[in-house]
This record gives C-alpha cells, structure tokens and sequence, in this order.
C-alpha cells in the first residue's frame, strides 16, 4: 500500500520501521521540523523521526501547519492509500483526514477509551493502573474518539516507570500496527466504535504536579514518582536543593510525612512508607541511594 507517515518522537520509530520492512511503499515521513537543541542549544537538531526516514530513504516533510490550500494539496499529492499517524504533535484537520482513500490510523498508547489525550502513559502509572497497552484507532475530528481495530494490552509491574513502559509500548506499537495494515489490505481491519463508559483524559504533565507530597499514601507517592520518571521527574526540596526520585518501591515503617525512617533512603508517608531506590540532585548526575 502507499502509506504516509507521520510522527516525531522515538515512540513512533519501531511502527515506521515495520511499515518499510513490511513492503509498503512510505511516500512521505511528515514530522516536525528541526528544533533548537545540541549542547549550547545552538544547533538544529531533527526529530527521531526526521533521522529514521532518512535512514530508510524515505522523503521528509516538515510544514508548519497542515491547514493551508498548499499543505492540503501536498498531501493529496501523495494519492495515499492509508495514513499512519504516531505521536506526530499537530491536530490533522478533516481535510487531511478525508485525503487517504482507507484512512487515518493511529497508534495510540492506552486502552482506549481510557486515557484519551496528550500523556497517557504517565497517566496510568500516575493512577496506579495494572494494565496499560496500544490501541490501533481510526482517526476522526474528536480527540482520540475513533473506533478502534485492533487493542493489545501490557502489564504495569508495581514497580514499572513511565520510561520502562514507553519503551514496552513503543514496540508493541510497531507490532500492532504492521498487523493492522496487514488485515486492512486484505479488507479484513474491522473497526468497533468506543464506548461512553470508561472515558478519562490524560493531560499534559503540569510542572506544578511534579513535587512530591509526602503527606499523602505511599502507593499514591511511589505512582506519582514512577509515573514521572524519567520525565519530567517528581521532586523534593533537601536544604534547598532539587532532588528527583527516579526509582522507588513501597517501604516498610510510618513515621511523620517526610521523614527519613532509616539508612535506605525509607521516608515516612501520610500512610506507610516509600524507600528511594535512585536520586537525581539538579545539576548531578543519577545515583542508588
């Protein structure tokens, strides 16, 4: 099939991978456009995504907006069978979305439909859900409200970080989605529409949410910290000093919230305790505690 991609981060680099090593023919990688970073910030840095199709030979394009007469234009241009979409960062508008003759797909990493929107990785560990996995939806005008043809779900390990479960999810993307276009061209994708029960929003990580509150339960402290890690981080202040948590466990001992219980890094919670496992103070490098 003639397919164009479209994704950024390295979370949708196995799918682009299995499309190409697939046999299908990728017209187009849309992504966005290289972005300030290097060292000093000085140099323009391309998007994994950007670097992936090169690799692979694959045209890049990076528009700026996808809702102008030539950027509708450009797109049909490419006369695609199907889009891929993976965490590509910008909104498709219908007129993009109405383009490829089989649709829009997208991989989206929840079960929908929990955890619809912008985090929904950090969200699940966030809430302390067992089970987290990616959905193959096709996409429409709604946020992450398309039917969905295929679901796979990952176990989330009492002590998984958001990081760990990424890098799970980022394959099982890549996975689900070569079978998807495997079944669509052979007319056998069959889309089944969300449910209104179960609906929750996944919001953009706040930097306001990333300190650690002692004051509340240990497994609401230890979700907070691994649904964090290893980014943005959640944090606490030593004298002053911003210091991450980027691995923790559930402790044994109770004690005044905040309070180090013992030489393992054990610190008393509003209910039972968390043991620090690895730290981060700013400006310093990642340490066992």
């Amino acid at each position: 099939m003639r397919i164009v991609f479209m994704g950024t981060p390295d979370f949708a680099v196995p799918t682009l991978a299995e499309i190409v090593g697939s046999g299908h023919e990728v017209v187009a990688a849309y992504t966005r456009a290289p972005a300030a970073g290097g060292r000093r910030g000085l140099d323009l840095v391309p998007s994994p995504v950007h670097r992936a199709a090169e690799k692979l030979g694959v045209p890049v394009l990076t528009p700026a907006t996808l809702r102008t007469d030539e950027a509708v234009a450009t797109f049909a241009a490419h006369e695609a069978d199907v889009a891929v979409v993976v965490a590509y960062g910008r909104i498709l508008p219908q007129a993009i979305l109405d383009l490829p003759k089989l649709g829009c797909l997208n991989v989206h990493a929840s079960l929908l439909p929990r955890w619809r929107g912008a985090a929904p990785i950090q969200r699940a560990i966030m809430a302390g859900d067992a089970e987290s996995g990616v959905a193959v939806m096709k996409m429409e005008a709604g946020l992450d409200t398309g039917p969905v043809g295929l679901l796979e779900r990952v176990a989330i390990g009492p002590d998984m970080t958001a990081g760990e479960l990424h890098d799970r999810l980022m394959i099982v993307g890549g996975d689900i989605m070569g079978r998807a276009l495997a079944a669509l061209e052979r007319g056998g994708l069959h889309f089944t529409p969300q449910p209104d029960e179960g609906v929750t929003y996944a919001a953009k990580i706040e930097k306001s949410e990333t300190r650690i509150d002692w004051s509340k339960p240990a497994k609401q402290v230890h979700d907070h910290i691994r649904g964090l890690s290893p980014f943005p981080g959640a944090w606490f202040d030593l004298a002053g000093v911003r210091v991450k948590v980027l691995r923790s466990t559930l402790g044994l001992g109770a004690g005044k919230p905040g309070e180090v219980l013992d030489d393992r890094l054990t610190v008393a919670c509003g209910e039972g305790a968390v043991r620090l496992i690895e730290v981060q103070k700013a400006g310093s490098r990642a340490l066992a505690a």
